[in-house]
């Protein structure tokens, strides 16, 4: 196994790690920026306010784009286990 081959997995995982990660980011972004704006509107300086939309944003998120989360990560394990033999020879 070269270094090249080492960095290019190292890539690989780096890149999934952040495509499987977006949607629950963005869902927590967009879910406290919303709680933001309603907070400097109504002048309410809570910050647990935010703690619970976040949650349910996070578990809706999870509960809609798991399947596809999983089904990503799972095919890139299986091309990573079938890819074993060539990296070893």
């Amino acid at each position: 196994m070269t270094p090249a081959t080492v960095i290019d997995i190292g890539r690989h995982a780096l890149e999934l790690t952040l495509l499987i990660s977006a949607p629950l980011f963005i869902a927590a972004l967009a879910t406290g920026l919303l709680i933001s704006v309603f907070q400097a509107a109504t002048q309410i300086n809570e910050s647990t306010l935010s703690f619970v939309p976040k949650l349910v944003a996070i578990f809706v998120t999870l509960i809609l784009a798991g399947p596809w989360m999983l089904t990503m990560l799972t095919d890139y394990i299986r091309r990573l286990y079938e890819a074993i033999p060539s990296l070893i020879g």
